[in-house]
């Protein structure tokens, strides 16, 4: 499956032929942080015993609960993505070349376009910028400080996809992401060293 248009020739009567619309992908990023947090309120109804969510979660507790679920979604889909993507390349020989296949070709397949910046510090740290996140580019609030606080949530998905992307190919990393300014985003990727 691609998120790429397809090149004539193709035949859409194939039943053998998976094509995906970018704009189901882009409703179901939108939707799956709103759903997280129904999700985890549901959860913290159903522990409590009661229907009428009598034990409210508190703010934190929540916002814990949602981040750990977009997480594990998207640890799951970086998973899948480089199990099947990269099965046809020839095995990475070091970490660099790891973060590169996800800075060009994970990130065109995911949103389309490539990152913008990578950095490093060649000591297992690197700041990945992308400068018009996809999901970020529709995004509006009635002002600046509103829509730094509201994004946070939407960044969780995707460093979960980094995460799981990471460890599929055998580096056990932290990703944090943050966003200056819409649509900018960016995500630090610290590898975690086995210790010996």
């Amino acid at each position: 499956m691609s998120f790429e248009t397809p090149l004539p020739p193709y035949n859409a009567s194939d039943p053998h032929a998976t094509f995906l619309n970018s704009s189901c992908f882009d409703l179901l990023l939108i939707e799956m942080v709103p759903l997280a947090h129904r999700l985890a309120e549901e959860l913290m109804q159903e522990r409590s015993g009661t229907g009428s969510g009598a034990q409210v979660m508190d703010e934190e507790e929540q916002r814990e609960a949602v981040f750990r679920r977009l997480d594990a979604l998207g640890y799951r889909v970086g998973q899948g993505l480089v199990e099947r993507f990269s099965r046809d390349r020839p095995r990475f020989t070091d970490t660099l070349d790891m973060i590169k296949f996800l800075c060009k070709d994970l990130w065109t397949l995911v949103f389309k376009k490539q990152i913008d910046n990578l950095k490093t510090n060649h000591r297992g740290v690197y700041v990945l910028t992308d400068n018009t996140f996809r999901p970020f580019a529709r995004m509006s609030m009635t002002s600046s400080s509103e829509a730094l606080a509201r994004v946070q949530p939407f960044l969780w998905f995707p460093c979960g996809v980094i995460r799981g992307a990471l460890a599929s190919m055998g580096i056990n990393a932290t990703v944090q992401a943050e966003t200056a300014e819409l649509p900018g985003a960016t995500f630090q990727i610290k590898t975690v060293t086995a210790k010996s």
